[in-house]
């Protein structure tokens, strides 16, 4: 991430998700966090691909397709992701 910039919560939103190795993942749909504390949980993956519905992520009850936030490694043009953090 760059030094000084901030992530938005409007910022994030319709930004595509990719893994680091360039597969893509869908686009950022919306973002839970925890009431509390501010701290951010997931983000709810919006048109997500083929690729991403094979992976075996966490799912709201509507059936909306969850990424932990904690698997972001970058955020740019892209929210780039670990797949490894994943699983």
């Amino acid at each position: 991430m760059q030094q000084g910039t901030k992530n938005t919560y409007t910022s994030l939103m319709g930004k595509m998700i990719v893994t680091k190795e360039g597969k893509r993942l869908g686009f950022v749909k919306d973002i839970t966090f925890e009431t509390k504390s501010g701290e951010l949980i997931n983000l709810l993956v919006k048109d997500p691909t083929p690729y991403t519905n094979n992976l075996n992520l966490e799912r709201t009850s509507s059936h909306e397709l969850l990424i932990p936030y904690n698997s972001i490694i970058a955020i740019g043009d892209f929210v780039i992701v670990s797949e490894e953090d994943l699983v």
